[in-house]
């Protein structure tokens, strides 16, 4: 009877430790399938307009230079304290400003009306618009106060669609660097 209270240990461990790997992994799943289920980009192109909406035009600037200068935790708390959001409510808002820039506009005017094609004059935004490329260890990185999510996607679309060229002509266009800068980085657009 003592030779199999040990084997019926080792099984009964054996089991928990399954049971255990099972329930974590079902967990991840779970977890997984939410986040690629949660919000769009529409709408946190909309939280970033509301979020926006609420600063006054220092508290824009001065959230935007936070951003800029990579201090998260002092831009959520900037927004915290300027609206009275809930910590949740101002991370959820910063994170969309960063990834949806927005620019600053006052409460009397109307919101701009932008044509879709309005690509042969580039528009001065408020705010520098960082965009990154990197493939092994190569990283470019451009900066410019005439890029927008929506000008960088077209870029993009442009150069994974294989007009290369017409991609770094726009780049050029809404950036202060050069042609063969501009084709460097959009080599590195394409996957």
């Amino acid at each position: 009877m003592e030779s199999l209270v040990i084997p019926a240990l080792i099984l009964v461990i054996v089991a928990a430790g399954v049971a255990l790997g099972a329930r974590a992994i079902s967990r991840r799943r779970t977890a997984s399938g939410a986040a690629s289920t949660a919000t769009p980009a529409v709408d946190a192109a909309e939280l970033a307009r509301t979020a926006a909406a609420k600063l006054t035009e220092d508290q824009h600037r001065r959230l935007y230079a936070l951003i800029a200068q990579g201090q998260a935790m002092a831009a959520i708390k900037l927004y915290y304290e300027a609206t009275d959001a809930g910590l949740r409510a101002a991370r959820d808002a910063v994170g969309a400003l960063a990834a949806h820039p927005q620019p600053y506009r006052s409460p009397e005017s109307p919101e701009p009306v932008q044509d879709a094609d309005d690509d042969d004059t580039p528009q001065r935004f408020p705010y520098r618009y960082r965009a990154i490329a990197s493939k092994g260890d190569v990283t470019r990185e451009v900066s410019s106060n005439m890029l927008n999510d929506e000008i960088y996607g077209r870029i993009r679309t442009l150069a994974r669609s294989g007009d290369t060229e017409a991609a770094a002509t726009a780049l050029t266009r809404h950036s202060d660097i050069s042609l063969k800068q501009a084709r460097e980085f959009i080599a590195l657009l394409d996957d």
